[in-house]
């Protein structure tokens, strides 16, 4: 929809033919001519025909104030070897045409034209191929400019001549006539005066208009028009529906939520309180090293714990089946307490915290793949009041 507006208002600064009285256009184009592959003998035993030839020209329209049917000269001019004989030829052809145009309100202007004309052969041939003509076509301007455009159109023409016919007789001779060129207008018309705008009609004096005071029924800070959520319980924080907010994004919304603050990816409970967490600590093969976003995760979990006094917490490690069951064991224990240590650095009391270790014995992926075995690696964390 925006680009038709902005068509139709550039097309209304750029040319518009009804705008100016004349219109001068240059063209140039290519001509296909219906005898150019004929080998009709003159008297005098030469060849006939001419062949299909590049043509050059002026078209001139004239634009009054209320055609409808405008008037258009043409004079078009093109030089070619005739088909069989060792000369050329200059054809000279004039044609009078009403043009109608019709206006689009965009860019484009196409336009239908008809007339009849009178064709000359420069040259002196033995049969002479001068005639009348009876020309159609359709064509298309396109906007550049306040008075310039591109025309581009195609003509045919029928012909009325002796067309090389050894005996004299008339013939028949069809053209067809690819053109362009570019349009020129001048003689810009005087534009009619606008119109004046009608005086404004006075405007009544509202009346006032008494608003009742808004109403917040649940007392959530929004008010009853606007609120989704009406009865939603006060004193704690609503969205601009007035609904309630899972601050922690646990599942379970504040009003409900008795452990408030679980850390993301907490399993929890209908109170909205962890039940068991995975920390994907990354851990490397054979290995109870925790790589820095492992230890992002744990500081996050302390923090947690600190605001959660009344929570205890059993730090169980796993590992994949690479290696020993009985190596494996140990290796998870030693997981476990690793996570311990960190706990403790972090401020968290040791008589919360317990270890314990599933070795290879539950894995959650498959071991015989690589990604798998990387997921068997971890750490699961269990809280309980």
């Amino acid at each position: 929809m925006k680009k038709m507006a902005f068509s139709a208002l550039l097309a209304a600064t750029l040319l518009g033919a009804s705008d100016y009285h004349y219109e001068i256009t240059p063209v140039a184009g290519y001509l296909w001519n219906s005898t150019s592959d004929e080998t009709t003998l003159y008297n005098d035993g030469a060849m006939g025909g001419v062949q299909n030839r590049a043509t050059y020209g002026l078209e001139m329209q004239m634009n009054g104030d209320d055609y409808l049917i405008k008037p258009e000269i043409s004079v078009l001019y093109g030089r070619d070897r005739v088909t069989g004989a060792d000369q050329t030829t200059g054809v000279l052809t004039t044609m009078f045409n009403g043009v109608y145009e019709v206006d689009t309100g965009t860019l484009l202007t196409p336009f239908a034209k008809a007339g009849a004309g009178y064709e000359w052969y420069t040259n002196t041939h033995p049969n002479d191929y001068d005639g009348f003509l009876v020309d159609a076509g359709l064509g298309t301007k396109i906007a550049l400019a306040k008075n310039i455009a591109l025309k581009l159109e195609g003509l045919y023409m029928f012909k009325w001549n002796r067309n090389g016919s050894s005996d004299g007789s008339n013939g028949e001779v069809h053209n067809v006539a690819a053109l362009a060129g570019l349009t020129f207008a001048f003689g810009e018309k005087e534009q009619p005066a606008p119109a004046p705008e009608p005086a404004p009609e006075p405007v009544p004096e509202p009346k006032p208009v008494v608003v009742p005071a808004p109403v917040d029924s649940d007392r959530d800070g929004v008010y009853d028009p606007q609120d989704q959520c009406p009865n939603s319980p006060a004193g704690y924080p609503v969205d601009a529906r007035g609904c309630n907010l899972d601050s922690d994004r646990d599942g379970v919304l504040d009003p409900a939520d008795k452990c408030p603050n679980t850390p993301e990816g907490f399993k929890v409970d209908n109170d909205g309180c962890p039940i068991k967490a995975t920390l994907h600590l990354n851990f490397a093969f054979d290995s109870n090293g925790v790589d820095a976003e492992g230890s992002a995760k744990v500081n996050t979990f302390a923090e947690y714990l600190k605001g959660s006094p009344g929570c205890k917490v059993t730090i169980v490690g796993h590992t994949d089946s690479t290696g020993s069951e009985a190596y494996n064991q140990k290796l998870s224990e030693r997981r476990a307490e690793k996570v311990k240590e960190m706990l403790i650095a972090d401020g968290i009391d040791e008589d919360r915290l317990f270890t314990d270790g599933e070795g290879e014995t539950m894995p959650v992926a498959s071991n015989e793949t690589e990604e798998g075995r990387a997921e068997n690696r971890r750490i699961e964390i269990e809280l309980c009041k």
